[in-house]
């Protein structure tokens, strides 16, 4: 089984290590140790061990025609479904911060968000779908939404979700890329929200 699964025991593995190991020996600054292990040692990975083109990892810009439409309507109902949601006690206490700058923020956003989004719908969507299929989207959002325990109940549960729609949009549209402009869009969006309308 791991002879014929090889390339695919490989990145289930090393990207479950990887994500453990950032959240137990986490590296200063935060957006530093994210792009660390979740960018550039599942990068080291496909160069060093699995030998293969990391452009086949969704980083290509795949079908922008297809996924460029999935990503302006889904921001737009992200939009009105976040502001809802930016009633939430719990939601607004977690994500306050006391000197909010926005463009800090966006920036450590970009860096943290696009390995991330490396992770789980590149290294992890498109290292299984030759293999699984679609089948691939639903194990990727297992890992998602599990390191998302801790933070508010709403959150983690929606993550279930997300973490399929994420994983559709970068399947169908053959890249990685419109699964982290929406969920780029979905965090900046919701945080600058919660600091402008209450804050500290």
């Amino acid at each position: 089984f791991l002879k014929r699964n090889s390339s695919e025991t490989i990145i289930v593995s090393t990207a479950v290590l990887f994500l453990c190991l950032e959240r137990y020996h986490p590296i200063e600054p935060e957006w530093l140790g994210t792009f660390i292990y979740c960018a550039a040692c599942p990068m080291a990975v496909i160069l060093v061990i699995l030998r293969k083109n990391p452009l086949d990892f969704g980083l290509r810009l795949g079908v922008p025609r297809i996924w460029g439409l999935h990503v302006g309507i889904i921001c737009l109902i992200a939009a009105i479904v976040l502001f809802a949601s930016s009633f939430s006690p719990s939601l607004q206490s977690f994500y306050r911060a006391a000197d909010f700058d926005f463009l800090s923020y966006f920036w450590t956003s970009c860096v943290s968000l696009f390995a991330w989004e490396f992770i789980y719908r590149g290294y992890l969507l498109f290292g299984l779908k030759d293999k699984l299929k679609e089948g691939a989207i639903l194990l990727q959002m297992i890992p998602f939404a599990l390191m998302h325990l801790g933070k508010p109940e709403l959150e983690t549960i929606s993550t279930v979700f997300t973490g399929i729609i994420f994983g559709y949009v970068a399947y169908r549209g053959k890249s990685f890329w419109p699964a982290f402009i929406i969920h780029l869009f979905i965090n900046v969006f919701f945080v600058t929200l919660i600091n402008y309308r209450y804050p500290m």
